[in-house]
């Protein structure tokens, strides 16, 4: 017999705005407890010392995270010139200095706009043999780590000061902006270490955040008001091609069987809308034209 879930059938998608000093998976457990919720993920985590977005998704929205995981980020980031540490962000000790000069560093930011590679810090979740990298790196080990290519959509320079430079920063994912920071004070001939960092959008979620401190609020006068906090699933997905399918053949995607859908795409993927606007799920255009499932949501009742 099947184990039955604790707690209540959450479903939706909610634009945290993670506070500093926590780890990404604290305040998701933090947050999915004040739910209540049977089942929670976040999608794509943020250093303990970064702030802003981190849409979390409850229940059947959790089959989203891989999609959100690939979508692309944008931060602002404060970099502190003239010093590097051991974690390449504020944390860490202090491990050389170099002369200061903020408009090299801001001159050479065009140099990281398109594809680059980058090597992975020491501090990171990137897996070694098995081992996080982070884990060896506490131990004092260093190991030689594959260089990933990342696209850098745009770097704008927002502000300067005698020994900072801060940046909005649009980019893939798998971007490590302190290496990022790292690799201009170096083309800039100093150093430099990430002082702040927050998350200003992640895929097609931007703008208003909900606080840690909102939600505790919120979940002292029952489940209704922090519901009302959640976005359907589909929001996930607006970005997307989406093909429209009546209650028949939302049947047929949900048992898995491709449909015939007018007006859909020639190829590719789409989201799949059914007759309330609800999300059926993600479905691939199939050589003789019809949508097959990909990933179905369940109804939420």
């Amino acid at each position: 017999m099947a184990r039955r879930r604790r707690g209540r059938p959450v479903s939706g998608i909610l634009l945290l705005d993670k506070p500093m000093g926590v780890s990404s998976n604290g305040v998701l457990q933090r947050v999915r407890h004040m739910f209540n919720a049977q089942k929670a993920g976040h999608t794509g985590s943020l250093d303990p010392l970064a702030t802003g977005m981190l849409p979390i998704c409850f229940g059947e929205a959790t089959k989203l995270s891989a999609y959100l995981l690939d979508a692309d980020k944008r931060y602002e980031v404060t970099a502190a010139l003239g010093a590097s540490t051991s974690t390449a962000d504020a944390e860490g000790e202090i491990t050389g200095r170099a002369a200061v000069n903020p408009q090299a560093f801001a001159q050479s930011t065009s140099q990281f706009v398109g594809d680059i590679e980058q090597i992975p810090p020491m501090y990171s979740a990137v897996k070694h043999h098995g081992q996080r990298l982070y884990e060896l790196a506490r131990a004092g080990e260093t190991v030689e780590r594959k260089r990933r290519q990342v696209t850098i959509h745009s770097i704008e320079v927002i502000a300067v000061t005698e020994s900072s430079v801060s940046l909005d920063v649009r980019c893939s994912k798998g971007t490590y902006i302190r290496t990022l920071v790292e690799d201009i004070a170096k083309a800039a001939g100093s150093l430099a270490h990430v002082a702040s960092l927050r998350r200003t959008q992640a895929g097609p979620f931007g703008g208003d955040m909900v606080t840690i401190d909102t939600i505790q609020s919120l979940s002292e006068e029952g489940s209704d008001p922090l519901d009302a906090l959640l976005l359907p699933a589909v929001t996930a997905l607006r970005d997307w091609p989406m093909v429209h399918v009546n209650q028949e053949s939302a049947f047929f995607l949900r048992q898995g069987q491709a449909v015939q859908v007018s007006k859909a795409p020639s190829a590719g993927t789409v989201a799949i809308i059914g007759p309330q606007e609800d999300l059926i799920g993600i479905g691939e255009i199939l050589d003789d034209g019809r949508v097959g499932p990909r990933r179905v949501l369940a109804a939420v009742r």
